[in-house]
């Protein structure tokens, strides 16, 4: 069962970061969420998969009986579930923010702060419009 949720991870970390590659913000979010979630599986997993006993100490014993799931990487998947879905809601109205602001998606086209490069013989115009004056 691990190797296919192993290879599973894998896939999902492939796609994630396919998704986190392209221009477009929106896709980058669905990437950041794709990835966090293979995070998620990956600290699941790592707290072995039982399901021949829950990880509960019977009363009276101080420990338990035969191999069990550990818990504590159950209660910080379910954490970071939660963390990761207000960061989702953030992040969407960000980007739903940006492009009401900026009419775009393209992470390229979003140039407010700082000016588009200029090419060679634009930047030649410009200086010599600037000695000029």
């Amino acid at each position: 069962m691990e190797s296919v949720l192993a290879l599973l991870i894998g896939l999902m970390v492939a796609a994630s970061v396919y998704l986190m590659l392209a221009r477009n913000v929106l896709r980058f979010l669905f990437g950041l969420v794709l990835l966090s979630n293979a995070a998620n599986l990956t600290i699941f997993v790592s707290g072995r998969l039982t399901a021949a006993m829950p990880p509960l100490v019977p009363k009276g014993m101080t420990e338990p009986v035969g191999v069990v799931a550990n818990a504590l990487p159950q209660a910080l998947v379910l954490t970071a579930i939660v963390i990761g879905f207000g960061l989702f809601a953030f992040a969407l109205v960000l980007v739903y923010r940006g492009y009401l602001a900026l009419g775009t998606l393209d992470s390229d086209a979003m140039r407010h702060a700082e000016p588009a490069p200029q090419s060679g013989g634009q930047k030649a115009q410009a200086k010599a419009e600037g000695e000029a004056s």
